[in-house]
């Protein structure tokens, strides 16, 4: 060995010595070599660390879960789905080696036969504006798609070679694979095998079949060229070549091959992606994660878009499509034939491309078969209408306002397609469970794909009488109970030198009298509603909507009467802490939020249970969870209020609802104009609030009130999941007492059976201890039948002093008196 190394350095020198060009040579190439290491070195000094890989993980979705644990929607802008490599099939890896690395199993990261054929079609290339083929081995592909992203360049072939050998170093054959079918992208906005698998043949990769297989093996040379359908057959041909490298490889027999070469392509459609249609539940859903977690890998983690969370949330389907339809069902019905109203959104025509305008605009309508279109051309009373399909179809019955760009519904007829009005009213619907806050159900508009905004959550309106029940609450607190008389008439109060006296005045006029304050709520009085809010003193009243979150107003008597803003969110949870005896939920649409390796990282309830995860039992009784929400009333008063609502349904403003036959309680508004109708009630187990009302407030029409727009939403619900509700009764917390009396004065009776019938004279009402009626003594009963004889005999010599006078003979009044729907 010593003596060729003596050897080989004895001919160098002679030659160094003898050889000018030798000695050029020679300097020149230890020059290229000396230049060649510094790039290398620099090249090299700045890459990624290889072992981040070790800890890397793949970018996935969110996917949200209803109540039930059904996967009803995902968060995502790429396709993508995590395997283990046990995970995938062996023929679809070996298609993919015959594909692109054939020496996977044998090479260190780098294929140099594969690079120097590269580099001699790069340069072959050279300047012709066309892309040489790649030459990277899997392992390079690794390395371009996770560390170095795709720039095309000598420079990025390097740096992914030395990354490569450096990948080969850190993680094992079948690491590098996983990663590599995992994060591969694949076309149709599809990164890995399994996610394309479902986006080009809507199967998972364990259901492809061999031909399947290869074609998915041919899409990371160029996944937009072969997944379109006019270039069929370069995939092909793109295909069979690698069915043949298959068999040349002895991964599969002839016979195999032949049979998955006479396979055609058996691509489907493009697909939506499967979502329930909850739109502005699932919304709200996904602006909560942004907030807690981040909407990119680069803020969090654990973000909504990267982070790969798997989120459990309160939504209802049943629940949710009967609100859904309910609420369409209403405001179709307040539109009427009212005709075309407009266009649901307006494109540019001069952005060109109007379909393609109308596929990036995610407009959408998902009710009987109508569908989005905008119309691409009009000329005099005709006109077309271009679908997301690409296809243009006529358009009957044009109306002159129909523009060019105007994006509308429409509803196939015949060869063509007519117009469909979307309501220009609209509004929202909210379900919730009182005892937990759990919303179970929204509806924030007649569809999410027409718009994003959530007018059960976001739009800020005026509760009208919908606020009245809080009120009487407040008066229950401060001495009143629900058989008080309160007067039934005017109430002016002066509110100084500018604006003057301020009177009020009940829906509809009239008035007059003394009457019950169970009497007040059902028939929704303002007159009465004003006086007990002066008396309790509207400081006290204000204070109570803030408690139960309603809203912050000044201490004026007009916000008694609803004139405040609130939301349907924050009524229905202020209804349901009335059910819920008093104690007040913050509402909520998320159960709790797992990480992608099942971990919970979040969850609404925050009680703690100690002791509830012990290894054994330890003999002692079962760990309770502590009471949740926060304690903001009277238990006493919150049952007293739902008593007096369940009025409301059995003879006042809500009677429609009482063919419902279950118990029920809840309040009808209708605010000045009226601009909207209100309902909010429900059950022990599900309170729902709704209303209707156009987003810029006008005039509904003088025969709208809540009890026959609002209401009947609320009843459509009802029939629609009648199976969900089990007809139990609301039930009294400790204190309160439940007495006889008589429903129209409000005297305490000791004689007659109570009963739920809406004109029964004798009536069970809830009472705190001492507040009840006073007890009538014998002597009271005496004195009582010693008047009425009396006034008998008096009226019989009143009579007799009359003589031959004919008697006039007054009705008395009638024992129902409608009063705004109401039955007194």
């Amino acid at each position: 060995m010593s003596d060729d190394l003596a050897a080989a350095r004895n001919w160098f020198m002679r030659h160094w010595r003898e050889n000018r060009w030798f000695r050029w040579g020679a300097g020149l190439l230890a020059l290229g070599l000396i230049v060649l290491a510094l790039g290398w070195t620099l090249l090299a000094r700045g890459l990624p660390d290889a072992e981040t890989l070790l800890d890397y993980e793949t970018p996935l979705p969110t996917v949200v879960r209803g109540v039930d644990g059904e996967i009803v929607h995902s968060y995502a802008r790429e396709r993508r789905v995590q395997l283990q490599y046990v995970d995938f099939p062996t023929t679809l890896v070996e298609a993919y080696l015959a594909a692109e690395d054939r020496t996977f199993f044998t090479h260190g990261g780098v294929d140099l036969a594969g690079t120097a054929n590269a580099v001699f079609d790069y340069a072959s290339k050279m300047g012709s504006g066309e892309r040489a083929v790649g030459g990277s081995t899997i392992t390079q592909q690794v390395a371009k798609n996770v560390l170095l992203g795709d720039e095309y360049s000598v420079t990025r072939k390097l740096k992914e070679m030395i990354l490569a050998q450096r990948i080969e170093d850190v993680l094992s054959k079948r690491e590098i694979l996983e990663l590599y079918l995992n994060e591969i992208p694949l076309g149709r906005r599809s990164f890995g095998v399994q996610a394309a698998s479902r986006a080009y043949f809507d199967k998972d990769v364990a259901d492809l079949d061999l031909h399947e297989m290869a074609f998915l093996a041919i899409l990371p040379k160029a996944p937009e060229r072969y997944g379109r359908s006019q270039n069929e057959g370069l995939a092909l041909g793109r295909r069979n070549f690698v069915i043949d490298q298959m068999v040349a490889n002895d991964f599969i027999t002839a016979e195999q091959g032949a049979g998955a070469k006479s396979m055609d392509l058996g691509l489907v459609q493009q697909r939506q992606e499967r979502s329930a249609d909850a739109g502005y539940f699932l919304e709200e859903v996904r602006r909560q994660l942004i907030e807690k977690f981040g909407e990119t890998a680069e803020e969090s983690g654990n973000s909504v878009y990267a982070g790969g969370l798997w989120v459990r949330t309160s939504l209802d389907m049943e629940l949710q499509d009967a609100a859904r339809d309910a609420l369409r069902a209403q405001l179709l019905s307040y539109h009427g034939n009212r005709g075309w109203t407009g266009p649901v959104a307006t494109l540019n025509p001069e952005n060109g491309d109007l379909i393609g305008q109308l596929r990036s605009s995610n407009l959408g309508i998902n009710y009987e078969d109508w569908r989005i279109g905008v119309i691409t051309e009009r000329s005099g009373s005709s006109a077309s209408v271009g679908l997301t399909d690409g296809e243009t179809y006529p358009l009957a019955a044009a109306p002159d306002a129909l523009k060019v760009g105007d994006a509308v519904a429409v509803q196939q007829s015949g060869e063509g397609y007519r117009l469909r009005a979307v309501p220009e009213v609209s509004g929202a619907f909210l379900a919730q469970n009182p005892q937990t806050g759990r919303v179970l159900a929204m509806q924030g508009g007649f569809d999410a794909r027409l718009g994003s905004f959530n007018r059960a959550t976001q739009a800020l309106r005026q509760p009208g009488s919908t606020i009245k029940p809080f009120v009487y609450a407040t008066g229950l607190d401060h001495g009143l109970t629900p058989a008080s008389e309160v007067p039934d008439q005017t109430f002016c109060y002066y509110q100084g030198a500018n604006l003057g006296e301020k009177c009020f005045r009940n829906f509809g006029g009239g008035g007059g009298g003394v009457h019950t304050m169970r009497w007040g709520l059902e028939q929704s009085r303002n007159l009465m509603t004003v006086h007990i809010a002066m008396d309790a003193g509207m400081p006290n009243v204000i204070k109570t909507f803030e408690q139960l979150n309603i809203g912050s107003y000044e201490p004026y008597p007009a916000f008694a009467l609803g004139a405040g803003e609130t939301t349907v969110e924050r009524m229905v949870n202020a209804y349901s802490a009335l059910v819920n005896w008093g104690r007040l939920h913050q509402p909520s649409v998320i159960d709790y939020v797992q990480d992608r390796q099942g971990k919970v990282i979040w969850r609404s309830d925050q009680r703690e249970c100690t002791n509830c995860n012990m290894p054994e039992w330890d003999g002692q009784p079962m760990p309770r969870l502590g009471i949740s929400g926060k304690q903001v009333m009277d238990p006493r008063t919150a049952f007293q209020t739902v008593h007096m609502l369940e009025g409301v349904v059995t003879r006042g403003t809500a009677v429609r609802l009482r063919g419902l036959e279950l118990p029920l309680f809840g309040k009808t508004g209708t605010t000045s104009g009226p601009t909207d109708a209100w309902f909010v009630g429900g059950s022990p187990q599900i309170v729902a609030g709704m209303y209707v009302g156009h987003d810029q407030p006008r005039n509904l029409g003088g025969w709208v009130q809540g009890g026959n727009t609002a209401a009947p939403i609320f009843k459509r619900f009802v029939e629609a999941s009648r199976e969900r509700w089990d007809g139990d009764e609301f039930i009294a917390p400790a204190g309160v007492r439940m007495v006889r009396i008589d429903r129209r004065s409000g005297k305490r009776v000791f004689d007659g059976t109570p009963s739920n019938e809406p004109t029964a004279a004798v009536i069970w009402e809830a009472f705190k201890p001492d507040t009840e009626p006073a007890r009538a003594t014998r002597q009271d009963e005496i004195a009582a039948k010693r008047n009425a004889i009396l006034e008998q005999i008096r009226r019989g010599r009143v009579a007799q002093t009359r003589s031959l006078a004919p008697v006039r003979r007054e009705e008395a009044p009638g024992d129902f008196v409608e009063e705004q729907g109401g039955i007194y």
